[in-house]
């Protein structure tokens, strides 16, 4: 068994060249597509682009980051964590800083629930995060199912390849299928012991708190998002339709979750070149309004440095003798009479 293990940990790929891979793939990715879908006339659509409508997807995407905040805040609550809108805010806004800048795309939201679970162990703060980040992304399954039904039923402008057609047909219902897995899964056993048990638990509480807050704060995130990408797409001279933004779009933006790269950089825009031709855009100009989405998407996190620096500033004022003493406090100062 211990030679088992030394020859796990021999095998074991180390960090820093996942980062080296991911950051390597995105460079690739992104070289290809500009050379295939006109990268001269990318920048030139960039260069014109409308910065009213580019403050309005920055705007939309500060936006996200709050109510996502607020949508944690609600999640984590039931599990023991108490978390002041101000500092959940803050938190979201330096975990997204990470997200964005950093190889990984997760690792803010790693620290986000590492700095939380002082007082309320490692897996309530993990299943807040978790609970969090799902609803989000069922939200985002809610809007692209309706509007896949819904261009296949009304009248629209999307004409879906029989390619995308048949893997929609397939893949939707599967993603379905396994959310229905996973909420018969918690209800099973609420009385198992172990790791296991106890985290199923922790989510089910945290689910069952407020449930139609966090759809609503949810839904809201998905149309920020979603209207941050249409504002990019009107930026550069390709307004997207309805029917584009609320059938195609997610697609792309549910391309970001494939962990190939940095912050979704090259995976978004592949996918953009390849899927908004369906709603009639060019490829050069698919390109642009994806580039400009990431960049706006960058821009929108940069109030994560106030927090960054409101917290150096915090650590010089008052030296500290731990880690934990340096995290935002997720819970509130109790009062001594």
């Amino acid at each position: 068994m211990k030679r088992r293990g030394t020859l796990t940990s021999r095998l074991r790929v180390p960090a820093w060249l996942g980062r080296a891979l991911q950051i390597t793939a995105t460079l690739a990715l992104l070289v290809l597509i500009w050379r295939i879908a006109g990268g001269a006339d990318a920048l030139t659509l960039l260069r014109g682009a409308h910065p009213v409508w580019l403050a309005t997807a920055a705007g939309l995407l500060m936006a996200l980051t709050v109510l996502s905040a607020l949508r944690w805040r609600l999640a984590a609550a039931p599990l023991g964590i108490r978390l002041s809108a101000r500092t959940a805010i803050a938190e979201y806004f330096l975990a997204q800083l990470v997200n964005t800048t950093l190889p990984g795309g997760v690792l803010g939201d790693v620290g986000r629930a590492a700095r939380a679970r002082h007082g309320a162990g490692v897996a309530a703060a993990a299943g807040s995060v978790i609970v969090e980040r799902a609803i989000g992304q069922l939200a985002m399954l809610v809007v692209l199912s309706a509007g896949f039904v819904g261009t296949l039923t009304l009248a629209t402008s999307i004409d879906w390849p029989p390619p995308v057609l048949a893997a929609l047909a397939v893949l939707l219902p599967a993603a379905w299928a396994a959310v229905l897995a996973v909420l018969i899964g918690l209800r099973v056993h609420p009385g198992a012991a172990g790791r296991l048990g106890r985290t199923a638990r922790a989510l089910r509480r945290s689910l069952r708190s407020a449930p139609w807050q966090q759809v609503g704060l949810a839904m809201a995130t998905a149309a920020c998002v979603l209207g941050a990408f249409a504002c990019c797409a009107f930026a550069v001279g390709a307004p997207l339709s309805f029917a584009a933004v609320v059938a195609v779009v997610p697609l792309v933006l549910l391309a970001m979750l494939i962990p190939v790269s940095v912050a979704g950089w090259g995976v978004r825009e592949g996918t953009a070149v390849a899927l908004l031709p369906i709603a009639g855009i060019g490829a050069a100009q698919s390109l642009a309004i994806s580039v400009s989405f990431g960049l706006m998407a960058l821009i929108a996190a940069l109030p994560g440095v106030a927090t960054v620096w409101a917290r150096r500033r915090i650590m010089r004022s008052h030296p500290i003798s731990s880690p934990e003493q340096a995290s935002l406090s997720p819970t509130p100062r109790r009062r001594h009479g």
